[in-house]
């Protein structure tokens, strides 16, 4: 068997999930690698196959999307001659992850193709809807069409949603409380994000930025540029951990059992909807990062309350009940 697996470039959750699956993949069949976008910070040691220009979303620095720079980003004629270039039908299967190239190629050329991601289960319609930015969950739905749809999410509201692949990394390392708070909010600039944290002196904060190439202190805050190994130990040894409202970095937090505290980018339908669901679990939620949310951000700091979730590994059976005709979707547990 022949598998195309596709991988979308923005943010780092498509990339940590890949990790975890293109090794049970190539167990089983024969598997060509395809990454579009240029958005990730954690390089995949496989081989790529594809790499692609593709279209990424460029994170802003006042807590949102930067569409200006999203926009000026798009190079259509070459979105198109990717499409037609890709060799869908040379492929038994494509499994995707939000990306839109192959997704779009698969639907022109009638390829045979599935989606797992989790955006498709922010789509679902058991899951929670943020009601706002109609055009945003238009976009998402559109972005990277597929008929067969399966996802991840905080919890499994359907039986067509599992709970989060936590990569081995994460399973396996050693979890400590060294007593510092681990920030990850991509979307905010280094000079708020420090605004803002100084003004708890007697805490310490370890911050992985996208905006620094260099590390560099501010009293008891310390920036860092992003690194996979890095942050990884700095989440398993902290007291907490801050972050948008993605997907992984909440997933991975919760699953170590640290206190965890979001803040959705703004106009972003997928992290609204996160937000939602977090906080429907009893994850606080800041609507915004800024001076007004001080107290919210002190009662969090004072607090040890921990949500409790149960994130078994069953990502080798999911993966066998896509490709294999002795398995069924229905017949897997994500409890």
């Amino acid at each position: 068997m022949k598998i195309l697996y596709a991988i979308q470039g923005t943010g780092n959750g498509h990339a940590s999930r890949a990790l975890e699956i293109i090794p049970l993949l190539q167990q089983k069949a024969q598997v060509d690698i395809l990454i579009s976008g240029y958005q990730c910070n954690i390089k995949l040691p496989f081989e790529i196959k594809y790499k692609l220009y593709g279209l990424s979303f460029i994170f802003g620095k006042k807590g949102g999307i930067d569409l200006f720079k999203t926009i000026k980003k798009i190079k259509l004629f070459k979105l198109i001659k990717e499409i037609k270039s890709i060799p869908v039908k040379e492929y038994d299967l494509i499994i995707n992850d939000f990306e839109p190239i192959s997704a779009w190629a698969a639907k022109l050329k009638n390829a045979p193709i599935i989606s797992l991601s989790h955006q498709n289960a922010v789509l679902d319609a058991s899951s929670p809807k943020y009601k706002k930015y109609a055009l945003e969950k238009y976009i998402l739905k559109y972005y990277a069409p597929t008929k067969i749809k399966f996802g991840f999410h905080f919890k499994s509201y359907s039986s067509s949603i599992f709970t989060p692949i936590i990569r081995s990394q994460i399973r396996e390392k050693n979890i400590t409380n060294k007593g510092h708070y681990t920030v990850y909010l991509p979307a905010y600039s280094d000079k708020k994000i420090i605004k803002l944290l100084s003004q708890f002196p007697i805490v310490k904060w370890h911050v992985f930025s996208r905006h620094t190439d260099k590390y560099f202190f501010k009293k008891n805050i310390t920036i860092q540029p992003i690194n996979n190994f890095d942050f990884v130990k700095s989440m398993a040894s902290s007291n907490g951990v801050l972050c948008g409202a993605g997907f992984e970095t909440p997933a991975e937090a919760l699953y170590l059992g640290k206190k965890l505290m979001v803040v959705p980018m703004k106009n972003q339908y997928e992290q609204q909807c996160n937000a939602m669901a977090l906080k429907e679990m009893g994850v606080p939620v800041l609507k915004k990062f800024n001076i007004k949310r001080l107290k919210k951000i002190a009662h969090w700091i004072q607090s040890n309350d921990v949500v409790s979730v149960n994130y078994p590994d069953i990502t080798d059976e999911i993966l066998e009940a896509i490709i294999s005709p002795d398995y069924t979707i229905e017949g897997l547990t994500t409890t």
